[in-house]
């Protein structure tokens, strides 16, 4: 019987960490988590996932540890020695970045560094996935590929730079099998709710409810290259089976505004968001990114993957799984009567 393969995830309750651990789960992977001690539980996005851990072949197990704390990396990839690592964790939020710069340097950049540094000083053979982001290109002309230079925008972008060259840095020193996944923006309705997206179908959802009288956002012109984030994990499981570690970008190909999430969204259910949507300056960016468009054929030519949800059937996903949300919590376990 073939050794079960076995990938540490850190992020595993985020959303990216949880439709990750389903996919590999499905292909009878043994998956770690890392999460951070707490007194209060955050495994929302995994808790269907949840398996005894006093049971027989378990699969799924969490383990304790912090991006912050380099001791306890080092013990978990030591005692673990993971096939796979898949680097998901960090402070993602791009508007809260320029808030918390420090600690979003601390956790992106610096985080990543500790995990490859781990990986080097263990001689652990595990192949390393970079969560990059296309924050990084910011004001750089779209479409952007692999080959565009990176001009970030934000603290959480410029924290994303940094983590993506130490990987490719450790690539090329250490012959660690090091993967920059450079996904662009990426959704699904386990998305966060201060996320635009998500914030945006979850008002809808209480707006067409009758428990929530308006919405306020920020910058309804910037234009972004959504794509679903059950499809993207694919990607990032694909660029750690290749006979050699490179960087990728991960996306749909199109762009839409911000706008023009809000008319499908709302057009869906029948509303028009003019009447409901105010525009707050709370929300809008110190340094605004204006326009990001992926390119993303050389993913197709090595990878053979392709994006599977379009823009309308991503929207129309997130819309319906806030409804039901929002009716179960209206009228109980029993939805709507």
């Amino acid at each position: 019987m073939a050794k079960r393969k076995r990938a540490l995830i850190t992020g595993i309750t985020g959303q990216d960490g949880s439709y990750l651990t389903e996919f590999l789960l499905a292909k009878d992977y043994e998956v770690y988590g890392l999460v951070r001690r707490s007194s209060s539980f955050n495994t929302d996005r995994i808790d269907h996932l949840y398996q005894d851990p006093h049971e027989s072949d378990v699969k799924l197990r969490l383990v304790y540890g912090d991006l912050n704390d380099a001791s306890s990396l080092n013990q978990i990839i030591k005692t673990l020695k993971p096939d796979e690592i898949y680097n998901l964790a960090a402070q993602s939020h791009v508007r809260v970045s320029f808030d918390i710069p420090e600690y979003t340097a601390e956790i992106v950049g610096l985080g990543a560094t500790r995990i490859l540094e781990a990986i080097r000083d263990s001689g652990v053979m595990s192949k390393y996935y970079q969560a990059s982001s296309s924050e990084m290109f910011g004001n750089s002309a779209p479409p952007q590929n692999e080959r565009t230079p990176f001009y970030p925008r934000s603290p959480y972008a410029a924290a994303k730079v940094y983590a993506y060259w130490m990987a490719v840095n450790y690539r090329e020193a250490y012959d660690i099998f090091a993967c920059n996944g450079i996904l662009f923006n990426h959704e699904s309705p386990r998305r966060g709710e201060t996320f635009v997206t998500r914030k945006i179908t979850m008002a809808l959802a209480r707006i067409k409810h009758g428990v929530q009288k308006d919405l306020f956002l920020g910058n309804l012109e910037s234009k972004r290259d959504w794509g679903f984030a059950g499809d993207y994990v694919e990607a990032m499981w694909l660029m750690l089976q290749q006979d050699k570690p490179d960087d990728y970008v991960i996306a749909t190909g199109q762009t839409y505004s911000v706008k023009d999430f809000l008319i499908e969204a709302f057009g869906y259910v029948g509303l028009d968001w003019e009447k409901y949507v105010k525009i707050d300056q709370r929300y809008f960016r110190p340094t605004e990114v204006d326009c990001l468009l992926g390119d993303s054929r050389k993913a197709k030519k090595i990878l053979h993957w392709e994006p599977k949800t379009d823009f309308k059937q991503l929207v129309r996903m997130m819309v319906d799984a806030d409804m039901a949300c929002v009716e179960k919590q209206i009228y109980g376990t029993k939805g709507r009567r």
